[in-house]
């Protein structure tokens, strides 16, 4: 039950963080930039019990280059409300493949992620929420993640990732959520 509330409030994250981070207009639930640390940048949003923060960064490269994607971004997800801190979630610019599952390979170590399409968007949260400090640790100790999924069409595509910064951008979005 945890996991479907879990990826219930994910979808919601998604459809409304990814394009609310591209918005020019000065809206009250526009992202406020906590700052770039290298690779990574650290966000908020919302106040209250939705507020949330979060850190993110698109690949330095995507394979293959060619394939029509929208944005990508790999995502680790403060909720306070919820007592949930680190949450990583991957976006991947196109829908999954129905009942695949991703692979995200920092070092030697692999975590799988499970998939949910949402309208026309893909996400992917850890499979096993246990994971998720082994990998927050591998992604703090590591110098790039490579995220591989199957796009609907029956693309594979490898995205690769450069953690650099990726410590300071978790402590500031774990200081500004109070976590």
């Amino acid at each position: 039950m945890k996991n479907i509330a879990r990826l219930a409030v994910a979808i919601v994250f998604v459809a409304a963080v990814a394009p609310a981070a591209s918005r020019t207009s000065h809206t009250a639930d526009r992202p406020t930039f906590l700052g770039a640390f290298k690779n990574w940048s650290a966000y908020t949003r919302g106040t209250g019990d939705l507020r949330v923060c979060y850190a993110l960064s698109e690949p330095k490269s995507k394979e293959p280059a060619r394939a029509k994607r929208d944005p990508t971004y790999f995502l680790i997800n403060d909720w306070p409300q919820r007592r949930s801190k680190a949450e990583a979630e991957i976006v991947p610019g196109y829908q999954y493949r129905d009942g695949s599952t991703v692979t995200v390979q920092v070092g030697s170590a692999k975590f799988a992620f499970f998939t949910k399409n949402e309208a026309n968007a893909g996400g992917a949260w850890v499979l096993n929420p246990s994971d998720e400090d082994r990998l927050l640790g591998a992604m703090r100790n590591g110098s790039t993640a490579v995220v591989a999924g199957t796009s609907r069409r029956g693309t594979l595509t490898r995205d690769t990732y450069d953690l650099s910064g990726i410590s300071d951008a978790l402590d500031r979005i774990h200081q500004s959520c109070g976590m």
